[in-house]
This record gives C-alpha cells, structure tokens and sequence, in this order.
C-alpha cells in the first residue's frame, strides 16, 4: 500500500524541520515587500516582515498559484501517491478555490489518482496542528480514509484565541470587517479574536495585555477539551518571550503533553503584524 502523501501551504506557519521530519510536502503562498516578490517560508523569513512592518512596510500577500498546484498533483498522479492537501481557511484565502480548480482539471486526466483537498478553516499553527497529525497518521501507514476523518475532526475543533498589537493591520488587509472595529488602541485596549468557520471574529476587547493573555487561559478552560491528552500549540508575531510566557502559564494549569511554539509566518505575519500572540487547542 502506498504512503499517503500529505500536502499544505505555508500559512500552517510549521518549520522546516517539521516538514522534513513529517514528510510534509509544502507549497509556499507570495508576500510582497517593497515591489518584491518572496515565497513565505523559502526565500523570506517572518522576522524580515515583522522588521519592515515597524519600519512602517505594508506588505502584501498572494495565494498559491493554481499552476503550482497543477504541476504538484500531475507529479504525485503520474508516481500513483495518494494525496491528502489539507489547505489554508478559504475565507481568508484564495489558495483552496485554486487547489479545487487543478484537482478537478488533473483528475480528467488521471482518473484514478486519489486526491483529497480539504479546507481547513483553520490558520497559523491552528492549521498546523491539523497537518501534523495527518502526517504521523501518514507516516505509520494509515489509510486515506483515516487520515481524512482524523484531519476533519481536528479542524472542526480547531479553536484560535488570539491578540494583536494593533488591528489596523488586520483591516488593511481586509481580514476583520470594519463594522468590528475595536476602537480603543489609544486606551491600551487589547483585542481578543476567534475563528469562526474560518473567518476572523472580534471576541472581547480586554485592557492590558497581563489580562488578556490571562483570560486567553480562560477561555482555553472553557472551551477545551482533554486539555491533559493534547498537542497546544502558540504561534507569536516576533515575541517570544511573551508566547514563553503563556505556555508557562498552561503548564502551571495543567500537565500537557507537548506545547509547540512557533513563530507566525510571513503570510498571516504580513495581515497580523508583529506582537500577535496566538493560542491553539482542541475543544469538545
């Protein structure tokens, strides 16, 4: 039986080592800096946005070209891989509307190549928890089948509970509507956001950031779910010591089996900006 190949763009914000270690194959989304053109995750690190961000940058961001998509499915088609693309939330992207496009297109032409696409609606290491485990599923041999139950079920529990430094980035680019404004930056007040069905939806807005990082754990006992049994996960807008912090704060809490960190891609890093802390886990 041949080994389900796992695929994902670069808005899963993994790291290099976890995409050789897992077996990931990746497939990088555009950001645009200064006239120009980087592929997230390959040619430009999140820390080169985040430093032209406070230098005052507005960088963009483009989905993954249908094309690349069409020649990674014929590749895995013409091998015979079964493969699973477990994609970047469609409402903040237009990568998986690409990615269906070619996959219909590569099936005419190969009828029996097994190729799932999956829209995630998840984002950062939200997404990326979702593909890890598909790739461990991957890796010790499960089917197809199993993997696509495993993924939708992660994902469909996926919660986001994150803070930015500023939402002005995130309405620049369009990702939080308007009608949502949080007005209150001049008075330290700090949003609280979630996703919902894949998009972005303002939660609370909360004064200083000891009490939201506070009511971010709040909020993970609430909602969580076998919190003890789980892989979390928090992803940073370059602040370290902050997402160090909060994961100190869950281990006080409660005894997790692993608690991954990493930084936010240049993608979501370019909507986001620096400062943004995000907290991921599964709820019930």
């Amino acid at each position: 039986m041949m080994t389900v190949k796992i695929i994902a763009d670069s808005a899963c914000d993994l790291s290099t080592e976890d995409y050789q270690t897992y077996g990931i194959e990746m497939v990088p989304l555009t950001v645009q800096l200064n006239q120009e053109e980087y592929q997230d995750g390959i040619t430009i690190s999140p820390k080169k946005i985040y430093d032209a961000m406070r230098d005052g940058a507005s960088p963009k961001t483009a989905q993954v070209s249908p094309q690349a998509f069409k020649d990674i499915f014929e590749k895995h088609a013409a091998a015979g891989n079964p493969v699973i693309y477990l994609a970047f939330s469609s409402a903040l992207s237009g990568t998986y509307q690409g990615a269906k496009l070619m996959e219909q297109e590569v099936k005419e032409d190969y009828p029996d190549f097994e190729l799932h696409v999956l829209d995630t609606k998840c984002a950062s290491l939200g997404y990326g928890l979702v593909v890890l485990h598909a790739a461990e599923l991957a890796q010790s041999g499960a089917s197809a089948e199993e993997i696509l139950q495993a993924a939708q079920h992660d994902y469909k529990h996926m919660e986001h509970i994150f803070t930015v430094d500023d939402l002005e980035y995130l309405y620049r680019g369009g990702r939080v509507s308007k009608t949502a404004a949080f007005v209150g930056t001049l008075l330290k007040v700090k949003p609280l956001l979630h996703m919902e069905d894949g998009k972005l939806i303002p939660l609370e807005k909360i004064r200083g950031s000891k009490k939201v990082f506070k009511r971010m754990i709040e909020i993970m006992e609430e909602r969580g779910a076998n919190l003890e049994n789980q892989r979390i996960a928090i992803s940073h807008g370059d602040a370290l010591e902050t997402a160090e912090h909060i994961a100190q704060m869950i281990r006080e809490k409660w005894d997790v089996k692993e608690i991954k960190i990493g930084m936010v891609g240049a993608v979501i890093g370019a909507h986001a900006g620096p400062g943004t802390i995000a907290l991921f886990f599964l709820n019930d």
